[in-house]
């Protein structure tokens, strides 16, 4: 590690899921001198335990409750305290670790990302729904409590590399870059008639399957504008997309003075989990370098009318709110109904956006505001339900 001051207490949050495993992975490439405080996951019991016996943390914690004599048995004698439960979930996020990974999947990591940020860790975040769902409240919690949320998503970590506080000011336009999915070259009749498969079949990365969707329909990219617009301050229009099959540049940020700044690199999430553990140092670690003569870059504008949940996304940033949190919930209805055969591909952004109208409609976005994770959670299940109302009234016999 030679003389880099790196954080040495740490807690991951999620460590048996995709970015969790990469953290760890990351340490090991690294030889990172890490003490890891607490290890937490959801139900893959198995794999905490193996994580825990390798890595020795003060606690592991499983979220599902009847997971625990399971751990315990597989960590008897070892001197790691096991525990499970919502409540120990908060408890391992409120530790005393300096860098804590928020890697919870959903809405269920809201909680324990809001209470590291009390605790005034590093939040290295990649958990969506904290932003989405309570981003002022969470970036002014860390920064009350002398902490600091630094984003782990490919595309926020390449703004935050390359966006200067000092000169924000003369920030004229932050650009995230997407890869088109699987449909960027389809027709929007071909899209009507895209099968679970298709969309499911992301020509770059490896997902699962409700961000796999997301990246079909560009939701994801409609999402990451809110978070984007609420991590670096910029109203919506200032915050652009464009489509870069080969994402390799992972997004930009441009100047009042014409410069135009851009983090590149070859897709591997450890690079940016390496960047959010060392900022504003660097953390050496065998990296794949990065080739720039295997193929040319090309840019293109997204079309509106094939991909609207980028309009959706918007509309819903500028309305405040709620609103992002209810298109949160809305698009993960809409997915999962896609997935089951019960709408058509094109019905997922008509979805959100028909619940979105339908909550302003009847003033179900302004919930009571004292408790940001309350507040989320009615919005989170007035909008599954009116979207479940939508997903009914698209049901037709083509869909069934």
């Amino acid at each position: 590690m030679g003389t880099l001051s790196l954080p040495r207490k740490v807690s991951i949050l999620g460590s048996t899921g995709s970015v969790g495993l990469s953290t760890l992975d990351l340490f090991d490439k690294a030889r990172a001198e890490v003490e890891i405080v607490a290890l937490v996951a959801g139900r893959n019991v198995e794999r905490l335990a193996e994580q825990a016996l390798r890595w020795r943390p003060r606690m592991a914690v499983i979220e599902d409750e009847t997971a625990l004599p399971i751990l315990r048995e597989r960590l008897a004698g070892s001197g790691v305290r096991a525990a499970a439960g919502k409540a120990a979930v908060i408890e391992a996020a409120s530790a005393d670790a300096q860098w804590v990974m928020s890697a919870i999947v959903g809405f269920a990591g809201l909680a324990p990302t809001l209470a590291a940020a009390q605790a005034g860790a590093i939040v290295a975040l990649a958990n969506k729904e904290s932003l989405i769902c309570a981003g002022p409240q969470l970036l002014r919690t860390a920064k009350l409590a002398g902490g600091t949320v630094i984003p782990v998503d490919s595309e926020h970590s390449a703004i935050f590399q390359v966006f200067s506080p000092a000169n924000a000011q003369h920030v004229t336009r932050l650009i995230l870059t997407a890869s088109g999915g699987p449909f960027r070259n389809w027709t929007r009749d071909q899209m009507a008639r895209a099968t679970r498969e298709q969309a499911l079949a992301h020509p770059n990365w490896s997902m699962g399957a409700k961000i796999s969707i997301d990246s079909a329909t560009m939701m994801n990219k409609g999402l990451e504008v809110i978070e984007a617009a609420y991590l670096f301050a910029m109203p919506p229009e200032r915050v652009d997309v464009l489509i870069h099959p080969q994402s390799i540049v992972h997004s930009m940020v441009e100047y009042a003075d014409g410069s135009t700044l851009a983090q590149l690199g070859p897709p591997d999430m450890r690079a940016p989990i390496a960047c959010a553990f060392a900022w504003p140092e660097r953390l050496p670690w065998p990296a794949k370098p990065l080739d720039l003569t295997r193929e040319p870059l090309t840019f293109e504008a997204p079309d509106p009318e094939r991909f609207p949940a980028l309009r959706v996304a918007k509309a819903a940033l500028a309305a405040g709110g709620a609103a992002p949190a209810a298109m949160n919930a809305a698009d993960e209805v809409a997915v999962s109904a896609f997935l089951k055969g019960r709408i058509g591909f094109l019905d997922i952004a008509e979805v959100v956006e028909e619940t979105l109208a339908r909550m302003d409609r009847q003033n179900l976005l302004s919930p009571p505001q004292n408790d940001p994770v309350e507040a989320a959670r009615i919005t989170d299940a007035t909008a599954r339900r009116v979207a479940d109302e939508v997903v009914s009234s698209l049901m037709a016999p083509a869909h069934a």
